[in-house]
């Protein structure tokens, strides 16, 4: 299957990523985030998860573009999901509408039925872009806050119901719990690899910060955590409770849990991200947090 490369500015060229950009794709995307939020909110860990997709070729389905200088001024990924992120530097150069145009091309021409791509609220230029090529709405999601000045207090368990940190040979037991908790809005069950690359592989995770709850010894939830290099706050990628436990304060239990170990590692704020299709805005609003950012998931059916 032929390359599709899309039309750049004079002197920009393009090639597919490989495992030896991830660093410079990290650093690419921090600044793009440092542009957006004011700091960084990802990791190596998570350029390299997204190159290890399962069903995403690296030689079809990324693009990398490169200034006159040889430095990188954008990169895009399309798999279902897509990203583009374009270098705060080198906006305003029709970069960002030619990677567009290409993760839509690269969808068709793999049979794809539609994609979707984030970006946040306050990047006005971005979504007037995904609005012009007839992304609409699907969901809303937020960068939820709790900022932490003394140490958070813990509530006592439920009866029944013990909590210890995330320990070796857990991954197994707790990736089949995420995914029975998100069948109800996930678009598909990521089988292990996959989500281990995101959450308890990834370099950034921390095992003795994550809470897991237990009812004898079958988990019954779990809130996994992730402390970022160069950041100074802790991020909880993800919050799960087995559906026919919930309501029993479970959730808010493991969420103080992981905000004490982070005070008590000094650590003064911890963050998390969930969306609209969750349900969960106002479970976490009664635990204290508030929201940072929003962002809008964007879907387009490709009619295929």
């Amino acid at each position: 299957m032929p390359l599709l490369v899309p039309p750049l500015p004079t002197g920009y060229r393009s090639r597919p990523a490989t495992s030896g950009d991830i660093q410079a794709i990290h650093a690419l995307v921090a600044d793009c985030e440092r542009d957006a939020y004011g700091r960084v909110r990802s990791d190596a860990g998570a350029a390299a998860a997204d190159l290890a997709r399962p069903g995403l070729v690296p030689e079809t389905d990324t693009l990398l573009v490169h200034d006159p200088a040889g430095r990188l001024a954008a990169r895009a990924w399309v798999d279902r999901r897509s990203e583009v992120d374009v270098h705060p530097r080198h906006r305003g150069r029709g970069l960002g509408a030619a990677l567009l145009g290409w993760t839509l091309e690269r969808a068709r021409q793999a049979g794809t039925a539609r994609v979707v791509q984030t970006v946040p609220d306050a990047d006005t230029g971005a979504v007037a872009l995904l609005r012009a090529h007839g992304y609409e709405p699907l969901v809303t999601a937020w960068l939820l806050e709790f900022a932490m000045s003394a140490e958070p207090s813990v509530p006592e368990p439920p009866a029944g119901v013990t909590v210890r940190p995330f320990r070796s040979g857990d991954g197994p037991a707790v990736h089949l719990l995420v995914q029975d908790a998100f069948d109800e809005w996930q678009e598909r069950r990521q089988a292990y690899a996959e989500w281990a690359a995101h959450t308890v592989e990834r370099p950034a995770f921390t095992p003795l910060r994550s809470a897991l709850a237990f009812e004898g010894d079958r988990p019954v939830g779990a809130a996994l955590a992730l402390h970022l290099p160069g950041t100074d706050e802790g991020h909880l990628e993800q919050v799960a409770v087995r559906r026919d436990r919930r309501g029993r304060g479970i959730a808010r239990l493991l969420l103080r849990h992981t905000f004490r170990a982070f005070h008590r590692a000094g650590v003064r704020s911890c963050t998390l991200w969930t969306h609209s299709d969750t349900g969960a805005l106002g479970l976490y609003r009664r635990v204290g947090m508030t929201v940072r950012h929003s962002s809008t998931v964007f879907r387009k059916d490709l009619g295929t």
